[in-house]
């Protein structure tokens, strides 16, 4: 009886201390998501050149450049109105710079498909359409 009753309470103890865990990892979520921002923001720079596109935990977007950039927090000013919004690292879901154009990926499949065509036009198609009045193939 005793044991059973020592496994219940050990039980217990153990389900009432799980709910700290989530907390804790989802805090750690939220540092990397707040320096990943702060990494971000600092590699694009400050001043009129640096623009940038943000998107904020809110799903509210910010577009403009970057005029300051702090410890803590860092300003959009919009490029048409002229004025500054003040922006905490921890508020950003997502840094980017407009326009950016197309992936490194996308430009590896465009290369991988231009290289196959001038294979298949210098190299397979003079071998198969040469082949004279044998060839199986017509050109």
């Amino acid at each position: 009886m005793f044991k059973k009753t020592l496994s219940i309470a050990v039980l217990g103890i153990l389900l009432a201390l799980t709910p700290g865990l989530p907390l804790q990892a989802q805090t750690v979520r939220q540092l990397q998501a707040t320096e990943k921002a702060r990494a971000n923001v600092l590699k694009l720079g400050v001043g009129r050149t640096s623009r940038v596109e943000i998107k904020l935990n809110d799903q509210s977007k910010v577009k403009g450049y970057i005029s300051d950039a702090g410890q803590d927090r860092f300003t959009v000013t919009d490029l048409e109105t002229g004025s500054s919004q003040t922006i905490a690292y921890a508020d950003v879901a997502d840094v980017k710079k407009p326009g950016g154009g197309l992936s490194k990926g996308t430009w590896i499949i465009i290369g991988s498909a231009a290289a196959a065509a001038a294979i298949v036009g210098i190299i397979v198609k003079p071998a198969v359409c040469d082949g004279g009045a044998q060839s199986r193939f017509p050109c």
